[in-house]
């Protein structure tokens, strides 16, 4: 099979630029929406997999890679508005929405707040589970930390130390590889792309969901991780009482990646759920 060429590209929004990944193709659109401390390149080989049948758009989403990180609260709501101010700006008025652990969340609100925007959606390793109410501190009182590389000896002196260290703290070679995908070489040595900032004020007004899922319409597909670390039995349960339209299924691997841990279980997955939305 060919290659699928992708096009990297900045959208200069109203509120913030965004950088994306964009396939061109003919057919329907894929907005891709990778996880905290992610980037588009996490989606890589569904690109290649898919990119010849549908026009993809993988974005690195504020506070990540090569878009602004503004100093900002990184709400659900928030970032939802960047896609829907991405998608005017491609010019794009129906997407299939897929969405792994942040990028689910997000991807669940713009099924349920701009539902003449998505044809269907993918929730990937996200429970709608959070606080039920909202976090009342202001910004200026949420400490600008990460809690995973608070500790890093960041910048690192070197690409073999930055390897070396990372691959020691990081559980699986596909986290490791997510980590090393957000890893830039700067003046001062190498460093993460993402902002603590955003990462901090993200888990810090991340708050509960599950009042949203029954005003999801559209067709959702639910997959979670063996072992439930992240969806625990209780969530996932619930999420599928609530959603109207729903297919659901658990991986057989661990990992949190579940759309890169075992592919061709993915992709079987993610072929059926394609093939019921166009149905």
């Amino acid at each position: 099979m060919e290659k699928v060429k992708v096009y990297r590209s900045v959208a200069k929004l109203k509120t913030i630029n965004l950088f994306y990944f964009d396939t061109k193709t003919k057919g329907p659109v894929i907005l891709c929406l990778h996880g905290r401390w992610g980037r588009a390149e996490t989606w890589v080989d569904f690109i290649q997999h898919y990119g010849d049948r549908y026009r993809i758009i993988a974005p690195d989403q504020r506070g990540h890679g090569l878009s602004d990180k503004p100093i900002a609260k990184y709400r659900t709501e928030e970032m939802s508005e960047d896609m829907i101010e991405l998608l005017d700006f491609l010019k794009i008025d129906s997407v299939i929405v897929v969405g792994h652990s942040m990028g689910g969340a997000i991807a669940g609100y713009l099924a349920a707040m701009y539902p003449q925007y998505v044809t269907a959606t993918a929730i990937l390793d996200k429970s709608a589970s959070g606080p039920d109410q909202p976090n009342t501190l202001p910004l200026d009182k949420i400490p600008a930390i990460d809690p995973v590389t608070n500790d890093w000896p960041l910048p690192f002196a070197s690409l073999s130390e930055a390897k070396a260290f990372i691959h020691q703290a990081i559980d699986s070679d596909l986290s490791y590889q997510y980590f090393m995908n957000s890893l830039v070489e700067t003046v001062e040595g190498y460093d993460m792309m993402f902002s603590a900032q955003a990462i901090a004020a993200n888990i810090a007004y991340y708050e509960s969901w599950f009042h949203l899922l029954p005003s999801i319409k559209c067709l959702v597909l639910l997959i979670r991780a063996e072992g439930n670390d992240a969806v625990s039995d209780k969530d996932f349960i619930k999420m599928q009482s609530l959603l109207p339209n729903c297919i659901a299924h658990e991986m057989s691997n661990p990992n949190h990646n579940v759309h890169l841990s075992n592919k061709e279980e993915f992709y079987r997955y993610f072929d059926e759920f394609l093939k019921r939305t166009f149905s």
